[in-house]
């Protein structure tokens, strides 16, 4: 027996000096983007959360912005950094009569006789205020459809028009000051103010031009602009800060060709920020970041694929200097890997899917910020939290998940105003040497405040040992989101230097500075 434990002894220290050959080395000196935000939206859940018991609501808000630990030094929550509040367009006023499925329906403040009425939209604008309360940095406005009073077809749903935007032509005047009604009525009365609006929802994507069971409108480039501009002149006229973002392309493919759509819809970034596309040029308003948003759907798989299409993305944005938000993503049905989107998965093969997605948007496309879909879902793989109802009872349960934590691993360390650090890999000097996306995948980030942060996604079935070098030195705090069940985005332990370190298998770890 004794000879056969030093037999095993001695094969698992060989086999540890054979894993401690991989080494990432971070260059401080070579940074990136800016990282501004990392979110997620109210849709449509806040509309009935949002009113239920406030215990119910601050356990909720608790998981998703608070920035504190318990007493065993694991994070509360994932600390978002912004909040998207979806402004409604007035399908619940509509009823069965809005052709859009309950569960997805919304308020509008605006009345049919002008007038506004800031008792609507109650469940959502009371987690605007606990997000407010909590200090998250960024709160966002986003409309998926202009007002019912204001469409072609009186609806907040799409019924046609080969992709046209779904507002009557004269109207544009009018739904660009009630945004900015929207944005003065909620400081008014909820004191809380919306840092950026965005007017349009996936005006490029096909899915809305048919008349889904959601609110949604197709839009052209020219009506885009056309908007934009109207709106940046209210927001000055009145003496607002708040910034507009454009223009949620569903596809990044949308952004940079004419995938699955024509000209008046596609090549997004040239369309609205080189000067010589004169009709629909948006560079020059005051209102208006030199920044683009787009969604992350359908583009990441096959994995190669997601690679490529992000740098060939962060080409184009780089040519005309343009920074680049994820805005939106969950899980659809081509992401076979994981099963698509049906049902909902509270375990890591969820999480280590959207870590790697969220790790090519920031290491490859050099995203700013990286937004998910809703922070609260039922049974499909598009919530942050899952939201059931078990048999017999009377109410909803809402629990956390995987996905929560590991999104945490990002969120809750890397502050708005870091700075992505260079990461390669042995002895590689090329970037993309530091990803697997199969096995580790490492990338590394300066706050403001100095403090490192490194996150190492082992997507693989193998516990692995690694190096990092280039860092700090000091004592590093190290949290972990894994198969085991305590640990979601657990506390795990400090360090005084970052040498052989074993990374768990299917497992996401952050690191953090003193």
């Amino acid at each position: 027996m004794r000879k056969i434990v030093a037999t095993v002894s001695l094969l698992i220290c060989m086999s540890a000096a054979a894993q401690q050959k991989i080494v990432f080395n971070v260059n401080p000196g070579l940074r990136y983007q800016q990282i501004d935000c990392f979110g997620a939206s109210d849709a449509w859940s806040m509309r009935f959360i949002g009113e239920m018991p406030e215990p119910v609501r601050n356990d909720v808000a608790r998981l998703l912005f608070s920035p504190e630990f318990d007493d065993n030094g694991t994070p509360e929550g994932i600390g978002l950094s912004i909040w998207r509040f979806n402004i409604g367009a007035g399908s619940v006023e509509q009823g069965d009569e809005s052709q859009i499925n309950h569960g997805t329906r919304t308020e509008c403040f605006l009345n049919a006789d002008g007038t506004y009425d800031w008792n609507k939209q109650l469940g959502q604008r009371n987690f605007l205020k606990l997000a407010k309360r909590y200090g998250v940095p960024y709160l966002l406005g986003f409309l998926n459809s202009p007002p019912v009073h204001y469409t072609k077809n009186g609806l907040a749903t799409n019924t046609g028009r080969d992709g046209t935007f779904n507002l009557k032509d004269d109207d544009y005047d009018a739904f660009a000051k009630f945004m900015v009604d929207v944005v003065e009525g909620l400081k008014t009365h909820d004191d809380v103010t919306l840092d950026y609006i965005s007017p349009v929802n996936e005006p490029d994507g096909s899915w809305n031009w048919q008349g889904p069971k959601q609110e949604g409108s197709p839009a052209t480039k020219y009506e885009i602009a056309r908007l934009a501009r109207i709106l940046d002149s209210e927001l000055r006229s009145r003496g607002s800060d708040t910034k507009i973002i454009v223009p949620e392309s569903c596809d990044y493919r949308c952004m940079m060709s004419t995938h699955g759509t024509g000209p008046e819809r596609g090549y997004e970034i040239q369309s609205f920020f080189s000067s010589d596309s004169t009709n629909t040029y948006l560079g020059n308003l005051g209102n208006v970041p030199r920044l683009m948003a787009g969604h992350s759907y359908w583009t990441n798989t096959p994995v190669d694929f997601m690679k490529e299409c992000r740098k060939a993305l962060r080409d184009s944005l780089r040519k005309y200097d343009i920074g680049f938000w994820q805005s939106e993503v969950c899980i659809m049905g081509n992401d076979e890997e994981i099963g698509g989107g049906g049902g909902y998965d509270r375990t890591m093969k969820t999480a280590l899917y959207v870590a790697r997605m969220v790790h090519h948007d920031l290491v490859f496309a050099d995203a700013r910020s990286w937004q998910w879909w809703r922070a609260v879902g039922g049974d499909y793989k598009d919530g942050l939290l899952f939201q059931y109802r078990s048999p017999g009872a009377v109410c909803d349960t809402i629990v956390d998940s995987k996905l929560l934590w590991s999104f945490g691993n990002y969120s809750r360390f890397i502050r708005p105003g870091a700075e992505r650090m260079c990461v390669t890999r042995g002895r590689s000097k090329d970037p993309d040497s530091a990803t697997d996306p199969w096995g580790l995948m490492c990338s590394a980030f300066r706050n403001k405040d100095g403090r490192d942060v490194i996150v190492v996604i082992n997507y693989g079935d193998t516990d692995e040992i690694i190096t990092v070098s280039g860092v700090k030195s000091g004592l590093w705090s190290q949290y972990r989101t894994s198969d085991v069940a305590e640990e979601s985005l657990a506390f795990v332990g400090k360090h005084k230097h970052l040498k052989s370190i074993t990374i768990p298998k299917r497992s996401i770890t952050t690191f953090v500075s003193r």
